[in-house]
């Protein structure tokens, strides 16, 4: 059950704790900025694909907002690591993982492995709009 306190009831019963002065947040996703560049890339080069491959102007709007969704999540991702509270923390160097390795839920992974988790995903749609554009050829 709920029941209403006073001021003074609430004084009486209220533990005063010391508030830190700033607050430590790490934001940071862990690897290089260039795996992060270079996973927009590939998907913008899809992007590019489909638009050269299908050239109607009726799907321009669609493929600049495709591109356009693509830029802003990863520039919001990247906004978002570096807004207020500060954090100390920096992206890795290529040198960094290269000498340390990450850490992840199925192990540690070298600098290569953990390059090749991140871009498979991108690799394979660019690959999958590759096999579009062969399959397009031979039709058309």
């Amino acid at each position: 059950m709920s029941q209403r306190l006073n001021q003074q009831e609430l004084h009486d019963v209220a533990v005063v704790t010391d508030v830190p002065a700033r607050t430590k947040v790490d934001r940071n996703f862990g690897l290089p900025t260039g795996l992060y560049a270079a996973t927009v890339a590939l998907y913008l080069a899809f992007i590019g694909l489909m638009a050269a491959l299908f050239l109607n102007p009726e799907l321009a709007i669609p493929m600049v907002l495709f591109a356009g969704f693509i830029v802003f999540s990863f520039g919001l991702a990247g906004f978002w690591a570096t807004m207020k509270p500060e954090n100390d923390t920096a992206a890795m160097t290529w040198g960094q993982l290269a000498a340390r390795g990450i850490d992840t839920l199925s192990g540690r992974l070298t600098a290569n492995e953990a390059a090749i988790q991140v871009l498979t995903l991108p690799v394979l749609i660019l690959g999958w709009g590759l096999a579009v554009a062969a399959i397009v050829a031979f039709v058309i």
